[in-house]
């Protein structure tokens, strides 16, 4: 998962958001919401919705069990697992909870949900927030440049995909999780087990190398599936592992010459690292 985390901020609460760039959705934590609606402190809210949690699984509402975990700055500075929902979880959420800030709070939520369709028609203030983001987060200008072309490759790929009738997120973590086994010889899992990641991007902890093998991997399969025209799971995913190879034979080519691996084990702390000191040697 390619994600972002920031804060929105509603009635001068901050609220802890994550933007899921796969799935093209944002992800909430709950108990920046609650506390929101409620006007309570972090600890009450966390109890409100330990409370309502309870509530609504005695209810038989999937609400609760549909919950996802997230890493997420708490207010102590540490990154902590944190209850999230999407958009449309949030909205039946604030239906459980009596507010007179819930109207106002769902035209926010629709004002959040307009931001990225901006950035539909308009890329380049999409281009300029992972610019900025990026950049804080300390990474090179190479390797900035590098992952926002992969951003593109991911989008166009995924556009293709959909037009073969790949419709469901789970389609796409399979054939997604296909092609880097094939490219990397790791799945996406062992991939992050690698780089010792747990919720982290993976694309956000690759070297250049790697994005770029990436890349090749997805924009080979795009350009396949635009000759061959897939339909369905099935033949969608020969053409993946089609594409994929190609960037495995390169990756194979190119490890032969240079006479080391290309799938590392730096996370982007590391890369920053090397970034840095190669910026240093220059």
């Amino acid at each position: 998962m390619s994600s972002e985390n920031s804060l929105k901020i509603f009635e001068n609460k901050n609220i802890r958001v994550q933007w899921d760039a796969d799935k093209e959705v944002w992800y909430f934590s709950v108990v920046d919401i609650v506390a929101t609606l409620t006007d309570s402190n972090y600890q009450k809210s966390r109890n409100y919705w330990k409370w309502l949690k309870g509530k609504l699984s005695e209810e038989g509402s999937e609400l609760v069990s549909n919950t996802n975990q997230l890493k997420m700055k708490a207010y102590d500075g540490k990154m902590r697992d944190t209850d999230v929902m999407d958009t449309e979880q949030i909205l039946r959420l604030v239906q459980s909870i009596p507010s007179k800030k819930a109207e106002p709070f769902k035209l926010w939520l629709a004002q959040i949900g307009k931001e990225r369709i901006d950035e539909t028609y308009d890329p380049e203030i999409a281009i300029n927030r992972a610019l900025d983001t990026y950049r804080k987060k300390g990474y090179s200008e190479d390797w900035i440049n590098q992952r926002l072309k992969t951003i593109d490759a991911r989008k166009e790929f995924t556009d293709e995909l959909q037009r073969g009738g790949i419709n469901t997120s789970r389609d796409f973590a399979m054939l997604t999780n296909i092609l880097t086994k094939v490219w990397s010889g790791h799945t996406v899992k062992e991939y992050k087990e690698l780089k010792s990641l747990k919720k982290e991007s993976l694309r956000d902890n690759m070297t250049n190398m790697e994005l770029v093998l990436n890349m090749l991997a997805e924009v080979t399969s795009t350009e396949l599936a635009k000759e061959k025209n897939p339909k369905g799971v099935e033949e969608t995913t020969k053409t993946v592992i089609e594409g994929a190879t190609v960037a495995k034979n390169t990756r194979v080519d190119i490890e032969q010459k240079l006479g080391k691996k290309i799938v590392s084990s730096k996370s982007a702390k590391e890369i920053r690292k090397l970034n840095q000191k190669n910026d240093e040697v220059v």
